[in-house]
């Protein structure tokens, strides 16, 4: 592949790294690489997720939300569930994080059968993080440093997906808020801080 197409698959960028590298890919391209590849089958593979999860309408609080089964089963509600997202960066990993919004503010603590809460249980430890994109931040900050076209549009990808299943989200929630830096905004106040690339004051959280 001599060029990438206007709009790369995850394959079409694989197909132009090994291409640009004589068949050798770097390891963190390839950690990274994987688990954005698990990113792109969250709606598509048949495993369980936390994002899977709070999309089945089977766990939502009905009676808050006016809902109910039409002739066929289906469950319908006249209010969407209102609730933030966040994006949460560690010194590796990127996460998609969900709050509900009951009275008005974000849920932080195990809620059940709350009748102000649009989930009928909800448990922040199984929940609250929707997906996880590992190895991602060093992937961007090696891309800044020493990374090829094929590194930049993994990074590319990588926030078109995410900004994809969030418009998924958006379809069947109301979304009051999306806090903090969205990949690309990442990358950008990253560029800024070059050549140091101080990572100190864009994480959120500290690995364990």
């Amino acid at each position: 592949m001599s060029k990438l197409p206007d709009k790369p698959t995850l394959k079409d960028i694989h197909a132009y790294k090994r291409k640009l590298n004589w068949g050798e890919v770097p390891s963190i391209y390839q950690m990274a690489a994987s688990s954005i590849g698990e990113m792109d089958g969250l709606l598509t593979h048949g495993f369980e997720s936390a994002y899977k999860k709070l999309l089945d309408p089977s766990d939502w609080n009905l009676a808050y939300l006016n809902g109910y089964k039409d002739e066929s089963g289906n469950i319908l509600v006249k209010q969407k569930p209102v609730i933030e997202l966040r994006h949460v960066y560690c010194a590796n990993n990127y996460e998609l994080h969900c709050y509900p919004i009951v009275k008005g503010e974000r849920a932080l603590m195990q809620l059940k059968n709350d009748p102000h809460c649009p989930f009928n249980l909800w448990q922040p430890e199984t929940m609250q993080m929707l997906f996880r994109l590992c190895s991602i931040v060093p992937m961007i900050v090696f891309t800044f440093k020493s990374g090829d076209k094929a590194d930049m549009q993994l990074i590319k990808y990588a926030h078109n997906k995410i900004e994809e299943l969030i418009g998924n989200l958006a379809q069947s929630f109301e979304i009051r808020t999306v806090q903090g830096f969205s990949i690309a905004e990442f990358c950008k106040e990253l560029y800024k801080r070059r050549p140091n690339f101080n990572l100190t004051d864009l994480l959120d959280i500290e690995e364990d």
